[in-house]
């Protein structure tokens, strides 16, 4: 590195990976290509950065996701050219749900060798933008640092979210003075002023049957131990988000609710009593297929905190909705609310409390694991039993990943949210997350055992992961729930419209051996038959130091 005008002379792709340190990047996933070879050239001088393969870019993308959601922390991930984009813009999709702090890279033809159209030439800037906060094209050097360093920052800005740069060959390959600026983080821990607090907590006070629900930026701002404060002081009972992916509130609080429902009946039902709704950092209803029936009933007012300004009041009317960290609105308000609401508000809150005990989840957890175990020596095996036998044998600092989509309907009721990175699900709708989210968040939490419960239709879409599971020794348990097909599709067909005729939904001439799979891919394997042997099998899985896979053949029936 030589001296140039007072700067540091270095190649583009030098300063690139630099930079991606400098902003706090450890692990870079990618699949490289021709265009990425000089990012892989310049490897070799940043030996302190942790190079992750996947086997195809979707898989990238995911991979960094699961990081990201398992730690908090911004991530980088690196593809190949309009193709390699376009592989990975599902995964893409599923980060813009989650707002995952991402940079997003690919690699690109040289500016002027691009305008001849060569092979895997695309416009990826135009591509990448439906799906991020900023999307841009290096196209002087000397842009890199800013370019680089505005992307950190608008991906770190809350509501976070992934961006994209597309990195030209010849800005990679090009050497000049550069000065690489210095890292921007913009601090948003706001709260109201007292004007707007004391609307809240008037909100509050004058409710007779308060109901919180819980969302994503409850993690994101570190704001569990705030909001089980709000909950005992109110004696409100806390319901999680519609869409549960997440451990958004600990879930042996004595007025934890559980998840509302994606069913519009369902969850009206759920919410029906209530007459303030305390939304916090969630659009606290999002649903999923279409019914006539709303899932939130006219009468309830709604009181909605959080960062996430689009998902507030964006589909019923908020009559007090504020744009704040959910943490520090709930550092302002809990004193002040305690002082207005005084006696009469403890004792209102003790009575709530008395009531909601004897259904909480904690309650309902009980008698549904008692309904579960009476069906644990049933042939072909309950998946409903799988569940419980993964929620009671998991280490109690493990870390869930779960796209059981139908094996697993039961997992937010049985599984116990320990800490706000306990548990990781998938929040766009968009299968073959699972596999390598869970991947992603070994990484980002190596002392931890990763139980990744995944679908065998979603697991289709990405198995290749588990190939960097073993090329990286991680200490995760896939365990795949083997049904034989796609049986959410055969459930709402038959639901739907009354028609048992499943075309195109069974893994069928040939059925599909996961456990063959992944012994190929170097992940030792576990095929389970007998329900007697199930829990054994589980806990071998989950005690050794590196990945085991484990495939129960599960009721596929409809």
């Amino acid at each position: 590195m030589t001296q140039s005008n007072g700067l540091n002379t270095m190649t583009g792709r030098s300063a690139f990976l630099a930079l991606l340190k400098s902003e706090g990047i450890t692990h870079l996933f990618g699949n490289p290509g021709t265009t990425e070879l000089p990012i892989m050239h310049a490897l070799k001088e940043h030996s302190d950065l942790t190079y992750v393969m996947a086997m195809q870019e979707s898989l990238v993308v995911a991979m960094a996701d699961g990081f990201s959601r398992a730690s908090g922390k911004l991530v980088a991930a690196n593809v190949h050219v309009a193709p390699g984009l376009g592989n990975a813009m599902g995964s893409l999709y599923n980060a813009r749900f989650t707002g995952t702090p991402m940079i997003l890279t690919a690699g690109q033809q040289e500016q002027g060798h691009g305008l001849m159209e060569p092979v895997l030439f695309g416009p990826m800037v135009e591509m990448a933008t439906p799906l991020v906060k900023w999307a841009i094209e290096v196209t002087r050097l000397e842009d890199l640092p800013r370019i680089v360093r505005r992307a950190a920052k608008i991906a770190m800005t809350p509501p976070t979210g992934p961006v994209f740069i597309s990195l030209p060959g010849d800005i990679l390959n090009a050497e000049a003075g550069i000065d690489l600026l210095a890292s921007t983080r913009i601090e948003t821990s706001v709260a109201p002023d007292v004007n707007v607090r004391d609307k809240m907590i008037a909100k509050i006070l004058s409710a007779k049957r308060p109901v919180i629900v819980v969302g994503d930026e409850v993690v994101k701002s570190d704001a569990w131990s705030r909001v089980e404060g709000l909950a005992d002081l109110v004696g409100a009972p806390v319901f999680q988000q519609s869409i549960a992916y997440g451990a958004h509130f600990r879930s042996r609080h004595p007025l934890f609710m559980g998840a509302l429902t994606r069913q519009q009946t369902t969850t009206r039902k759920q919410l029906e009593p209530y007459d303030v709704l305390i939304a916090l950092g969630t659009d606290p209803v999002r649903m999923s297929v279409y019914s006539p029936v709303s899932p939130m009933p006219e009468h309830i007012d709604i009181l909605q905190i959080g960062l996430q300004d689009w998902d507030i009041g964006k589909n019923w009317p908020v009559s007090l909705a504020v744009k704040a960290d959910v943490a520090a609105t709930l550092d302002a308000l809990h004193g002040a609310l305690a002082e207005a609401g005084g006696s009469e508000l403890a004792a209102a809150a003790d009575k709530r409390r008395q009531s909601i005990i004897p259904n909480n989840w904690s309650s309902r957890r009980e008698k549904l694991a008692a309904e579960i175990l009476a069906t644990s020596e049933q042939m072909p095996i309950n998946p409903d039993w799988l569940t419980l036998s993964i929620a009671d044998t998991m280490p109690a600092n493990g870390i869930l990943i779960d796209e059981a989509l139908t094996s697993g309907r039961y997992i937010t009721s049985l599984y116990e949210y320990r800490d706000r990175f306990g548990l990781h699900g998938l929040a766009s709708g968009g299968i073959g997350w699972g596999l390598p989210a869970a991947v992603g968040a070994s990484l980002a939490n190596p002392d931890r055992r990763v139980v990744a419960y995944v679908g065998d239709g979603s697991a289709m879409y990405s198995i290749q992961s588990l190939w960097t599971a073993a090329n990286q020794k991680l200490p995760v348990t896939f365990v795949i729930p083997n049904n034989g097909g796609y049986r959410i599709i055969k459930q709402r067909l038959k639901a739907f419209h009354g028609n048992d005729h499943f075309i195109g939904m069974d893994f069928k001439n040939p059925s599909v051996n996961y456990s063959d799979m992944a012994r190929s891919m170097g992940v030792p394997s576990t095929r389970v038959t007998e329900p007697g042997r199930l829990r054994d099998a589980l806990k071998a899985a989950m005690s050794g130091s590196g990945p085991h896979l484990v495939e129960v053949m599960v009721d596929g029936s409809v």
